[in-house]
């Protein structure tokens, strides 16, 4: 496996991997299991758009408990009103982009099953934990949708993490949202009028380095900082998991420096 000569990356845990087969370019602590924070969203994503016959155009009403959840978890928001009703691939971009907590519950209580909410909450987590298995995910394990509900024990390895976001790409919708720096868009709100909104990516890579394609930030006080990121030249794609990295936009840059300049030209 190459070494990075003279870096000294500040991830506890930390991989980069060629997306397009899947081999391992880098290492660092990837086969320990960490706390993941917001990088479980990207599960929550791909357990949405897998499901048949998901409608993204679909719209979701969004309910007082949605948005009351982040302030009692003292959680990053997109500032969704409550009544408004926002379609499927909104609730999407809201919780890819600003990481809003409000929308992926929002989510997971509408792709879940039963009878309350916390029924469906726990069939929506269910799914992220089958779906893991399914994907050869050995190390992971969910206990929430968002990285944060109840103790936020959602954990895996940078090597399980970063099969996890090479498989999330491969969905059109989910890439073309993580590769977005900035959207306004509209819904309609509970008082009968339209109501704007607008959401920045939390990864500040996204239109500051022209190649990079996404993927997710996390941070929280058991995870530290966390990025999953992406980034192509010419006809292949370096897909790269930061965990627990105080410094994760700086490492980011040196790996992909050191990809770019190690190992030949590398892209979609």
């Amino acid at each position: 496996m190459p070494v990075l000569p003279d870096v000294d990356l500040k991830a506890k845990g930390a991989i980069l991997i060629d997306a397009t087969d899947g081999r391992t370019l880098w290492a660092q602590g990837s086969g320990a299991a960490r706390q993941l924070a917001s990088i479980t969203k990207i599960m929550t994503a791909v357990v949405v758009l897998a499901r048949p016959g998901a409608d993204l155009d679909r719209q979701v009403t969004v309910e007082q408990a949605h948005a009351d959840c982040v302030n009692r978890e003292h959680a990053s928001s997109a500032d969704l009103r409550p009544g408004d009703r926002l379609t499927v691939r909104q609730l999407l971009y809201t919780m890819l982009l600003p990481s809003g907590r409000d929308a992926a519950f929002a989510l997971a209580d509408t792709f879940g099953t039963g009878l309350t909410t916390m029924d469906r909450v726990r069939s929506f987590i269910g799914a992220m934990n089958d779906k893991a298995r399914q994907l050869g995910l050995s190390s992971a394990q969910f206990s929430s949708f968002d990285g944060v509900l109840g103790a936020g024990h959602d954990t895996a390895t940078p090597q399980d993490v970063a099969a996890l976001a090479r498989h999330a790409m491969r969905d059109a919708t989910f890439r073309m949202i993580v590769e977005t720096a900035k959207t306004e868009q509209e819904a309609p709100a509970g008082n009968g009028r339209t109501r704007r909104y607008e959401w920045k990516n939390t990864n500040v890579l996204v239109g500051t380095y022209e190649e990079v394609l996404g993927v997710k930030t996390g941070t929280g006080p058991r995870s530290g900082k966390c990025l999953v990121f992406a980034a192509h030249w010419g006809d292949r794609t370096v897909l790269g998991v930061l965990l627990d990295d105080r410094d994760r936009y700086d490492d980011a840059r040196k790996l992909l420096t050191w990809a770019k300049g190690e190992n030949g030209p590398v892209g979609r």
